[in-house]
This record gives structure tokens, sequence and C-alpha cells, in this order.
């Protein structure tokens, strides 16, 4: 459920996950400037912790390759939990790489993005939301 602002406009919030600083921090401003409410974590351990702190996550970005938990691992755990599973994941890379794009999509990615993001792609985001 998204949380209510003080205007009574309905506010998303994003969990990024990235384990590139500069990426997360692109990411963060990128949404914020969106007005997104953004928590952010730096591995796919760290952000299956924070989903279980903060249910009330309304869409996952992660990085595809992170070292530990890949997104696409990230992504699968997130789809096989009965508690997770209606979250949106949108899945990023540098590599456009089309098998891996496929397999995510397969596994229930809701899109795959190229980055660095760009402000139209945020504004894709949001329009997938359910």
């Amino acid at each position: 459920m998204a949380s209510q602002r003080g205007d009574g406009e309905r506010q998303i919030h994003v969990l990024a996950v990235d384990d590139s600083s500069v990426d997360r921090a692109l990411i963060a401003r990128l949404l914020r400037s969106s007005k997104y409410r953004v928590t952010t974590a730096d591995s796919g351990k760290k952000a299956l912790e924070l989903l279980g702190l903060e249910p009330n996550v309304n869409m996952i970005i992660t990085d595809y390759w992170m070292p530990e938990m890949t997104g696409y691992e990230l992504l699968k755990m997130v789809k096989g939990s009965s508690k997770l599973r209606e979250i949106p994941v949108f899945i990023m890379s540098s590599e456009n790489v089309p098998t891996r794009i496929n397999r995510c999509l397969e596994e229930g990615a809701e899109d795959f993005l190229l980055k660095p993001l760009r402000q139209s792609d945020v504004s894709r985001l949001s329009s997938r939301i359910r």
C-alpha cells in the first residue's frame, strides 16, 4: 500500500538495489525528483532483509549484476514469495544482453532498463505500477 503524503497524493515507495554507490545515488535522485519515496540497498541480501522489515514497498528496481546475489536471483526470490510476489520488479543493467533480458522478463520482471537510468525511464516506471 502506498503511503499518503500531506497533500493527499499517493506516494510510491521504491526499493532501489545496486552495489555501486554512484548508481544508487543517481537512481535515488531521479526517483525522488519524481516524488517517489526511496529506500536503497547495496545488495540483494540487504534488499531481502529490508523487505522483511518494510513490507509497504510498491516497487523494486535492482541492478542485474551484483556480488553475492544477482538481481535475477533477487527477482526469483521475490516472485517465489507469497508475501512479496505482487511487488513489481524492474531490472537494470549496463549490458544489453537479449538472453539475459528475456530470462528476467520470463521470470516475472516488469521491465528491463539499460543504465544509466534516465528521467524517461522513471516516467516508464510510474506507468507500470499497479
